[in-house]
């Protein structure tokens, strides 16, 4: 429900999400379970706008015997609201799973099914998003030199809508990251397009293919190709001597606990630098051990048989990659040595990981308002909402891009619940009682022009 304005003037919302992966969908369900509990005056209205025409989340990587690396109470809702029926455990029981994962004795479910429980979790707040809808422009509403409300233009096919937020959510996720000079290709993928690109091989035959990285993608990929494959060669290019193993003990895990997040960005710079040296291999270009022996156990096992189908060309880069009409001719160069080997390669693959999308990028003339620090990075307050100057009171929050500020969970899992649990908070303290939820006396549905 949402407050129309006179004439032409956009509807609006106490909150105005763009994105909706499963940060934003965290973020639905905490609205939804806080509306549920107040009265009409009370209840916070709000709307995203995904660019996606449904939910999707990794589908490049959902390998069917890949495994969740956090455990599945870090969930969308638990850690802030552990009887909410919203939850992972809930998820279960309505597919008639319950009793099956319990006798598992497993914390970390199976990816595709985590992606299967977002879906379901997403299709259960989907009266609160507009799919297929790309926001193209943030504008400021500036009365009397004060901006209390932004307007979000977004575009599905030919059409436009214009919605009005006094804040705005921001979650538009991590884009794939490619080496400086690398394109995306027919034969040159990141690993995110993986599973979408390899059925196009199915009856080519490959020969060989060429992973870069060294992280958890990477070892996957790896395995992945060399299974699906069975006569091709695979080969791992990385600069290390070899995958390292992930940090998941006890002690190092406090890193993801939401009491870090509050300790961290209280932390003198020179101590987030440290702590992020410190416990980096919690998250960082690190591989599950279990994968680490299997991959090593297989190549063990070639070099036995004196079949090497996996080969680790490790200490190494790809000088150059140069595609033909058919495939694509790399050089490998050792790091040690400066020796250049050439590889003839029907697939390359960049498992070289992500950055997060540029938060302020969408915001316009808005973004002038936003303050910097002095290495570039954008101010972020303690409840994940940007500093910015006095004349503007819309409040504008990050899901994502605030590492530097809140520490290793910042676009991870692990905190999502109590994450969005903050930013409700803090919308509802800073908006003036009789504003929020305003839009409640207003008629049912969701108003556009554009």
């Amino acid at each position: 429900m949402s407050q129309a304005l006179p004439g032409d003037a956009p509807v609006i919302h106490d909150l105005i999400g763009i994105g909706f992966g499963p940060s934003n969908v965290a973020m639905a369900i905490a609205l939804t379970e806080h509306n549920a509990r107040v009265g009409r005056q009370e209840a916070v209205t709000a709307h995203f706008f995904e660019q996606q025409p449904r939910f999707g989340w990794h589908r490049g990587m959902l390998f069917e015997d890949a495994t969740m690396q956090v455990s599945f109470l870090k969930d969308l809702v638990t850690l802030r609201n552990p009887s909410s029926e919203y939850s992972f455990l809930c998820y279960l029981q309505s597919k008639g799973r319950l009793i099956d994962f319990v006798n598992h004795k497993n914390l970390f479910p199976l990816r595709v099914e985590f992606h299967d429980y977002f879906e379901w979790a997403a299709a259960k707040v989907d009266d609160m998003v507009s799919y297929g809808h790309e926001v193209v422009a943030v504008r400021p509403v500036v009365r009397e030199g004060v901006i209390e409300y932004v307007d979000v233009t977004a575009r599905s096919g030919p059409e436009f809508v214009t919605h009005r937020a006094r804040n705005l959510v921001i979650g538009t996720g991590l884009r794939p990251y490619m080496p400086e000079g690398v394109e995306r290709t027919e034969r040159v993928w990141h690993n995110s397009d993986l599973l979408r690109r390899v059925d196009g091989l199915d009856g080519t035959d490959p020969s060989r293919f060429v992973v870069v990285g060294a992280g958890q993608s990477a070892a996957e990929n790896v395995a992945f190709l060399h299974r699906r494959f069975p006569e091709a060669e695979v080969c791992a290019v990385f600069a290390r001597y070899g995958y390292s193993p992930a940090d998941d003990s006890k002690f190092a895990n406090r890193i993801f606990d939401p009491a870090a997040v509050d300790e961290y960005y209280t932390a003198p710079g020179e101590v987030k630098n440290r702590l992020m040296d410190y416990h980096g291999n919690t998250n960082y270009s690190v591989v599950d051990i279990d994968l680490i022996d299997d991959l090593y156990r297989q190549s063990y096992q070639e070099k036995v048989l004196g079949e090497e189908r996996l080969r680790f060309l490790n200490v190494s880069r790809l000088s150059d990659v140069v595609e033909t009409p058919d495939g694509v001719k790399v050089t490998v160069e050792s790091l040690v040595s400066g020796e250049e080997t050439p590889l003839d390669a029907d697939v390359v693959v960049y498992a070289t990981g992500y950055r997060p999308a540029d938060s302020l990028g969408l915001l316009g003339e808005v973004e002038g308002f936003c303050h910097r620090d002095a290495e570039g990075r954008v101010r972020v307050e303690r409840d994940y909402r940007i500093t910015t100057d006095p004349e503007l009171r819309c409040g504008i929050y990050l899901q994502g891009g605030t590492e530097h500020t809140h520490g290793i969970t910042s676009s991870l899992l692990s905190n999502t619940a109590i994450r969005v649990g903050e930013i409700l908070e803090s919308v509802i303290d800073r908006t003036p009682k009789p504003a929020v939820g305003e839009a409640q006396l207003v008629a049912d549905g969701i108003g556009t022009s554009g």
